[in-house]
């Protein structure tokens, strides 16, 4: 179906999302469709968002045929389980510093003989059909999806080994919370930053993995693109809305005050 997710990113070529983490509205899964959204960024770790709300939110997405990957609080076991119980197919973990805590994300990802994810089936995750337990358990360990988030020095350290994992699927940077663990918060002119970009984009050429990112302006992007990132999430909701509304009301203002006559307003003596 359209809303699937292992599809997509098994296409060739650039997709670009939204990360939503403010707006999980009724209407944010048409309203992201109909802007061309490839995908979107469902977001928990920063944010209020409830397994309650990533539930509806996942209906919503379906329903408007946009594939939703969800950033879970943390690699527990019960947040990614729960997440994909209610129908998440693609798993984004925080804080991905090792293969070895890579492998036991996906050994909670996947149902046996991958992993050892508990049954739950006919619920969510498998839009609520009831199928024989060993079709079902195919075809799950089919279409989940693992995003590794590297974000911190011993991710890029250990890139080159995360990558090379069967069931890591795309390579995603932190680019905030990376600049943070090397010590140059927000520089991302500096060259170390700039040394371990080059480092997970190798690597995910290298292992035939996407390479994704979260970006706020287009030429950066397109700049981007050119590197090799070919996952691009395009702002977030609650930044954008309000980047939108500040632009209009600067604009108004500032045509509003070019265009008042001379002295007018001023008090008179």
């Amino acid at each position: 179906m359209s809303w699937n997710l292992a599809p997509l990113l098994a296409k060739p070529g650039l997709l670009v999302g939204h990360y939503v983490g403010e707006f999980v509205t009724p209407g944010i899964g048409h309203i992201l469709k109909e802007a061309g959204a490839e995908f979107v960024f469902l977001d928990m770790e920063h944010s209020g968002n409830s397994f309650d709300t990533i539930n509806r939110g996942l209906r919503y997405f379906e329903a408007a045929g946009v594939p939703a990957m969800v950033r879970v609080p943390s690699d527990a076991y019960d947040h990614i389980a729960r997440a994909l119980d209610i129908g998440a197919e693609g798993i984004i973990v925080p804080m991905l510093g090792s293969a070895e805590q890579a492998k036991a994300i996906i050994e909670k990802l996947k149902y046996t003989p991958v992993g050892r994810r508990g049954l739950g089936l006919g619920l969510g995750n498998d839009r609520y059909r009831m199928m024989p337990p060993v079709e079902a358990l195919k075809a799950a360990n089919a279409r989940t999806r693992f995003v590794a988030l590297i974000e911190t020095v011993d991710g890029v350290r250990n890139v080159d080994k995360i990558a090379a994992l069967d069931g890591v699927d795309v390579l995603w940077v932190g680019h905030a919370d990376l600049t943070a663990s090397m010590g140059i918060p927000g520089q991302y002119d500096h060259p170390d930053y700039k040394r371990a970009l080059e480092r997970v984009v190798k690597a995910g050429k290298k292992n035939g993995k996407r390479l994704g990112r979260l970006v706020t302006d287009v030429g950066a992007a397109l700049a981007e693109v050119e590197e090799g990132w070919d996952t691009l999430c395009y702002h977030g909701d609650a930044w954008l809305l309000q980047v939108a509304i500040r632009q209009g009301i600067d604009g108004i203002r500032a045509g509003a005050e070019k265009a008042k006559p001379a002295g007018k307003g001023r008090g008179r003596k």
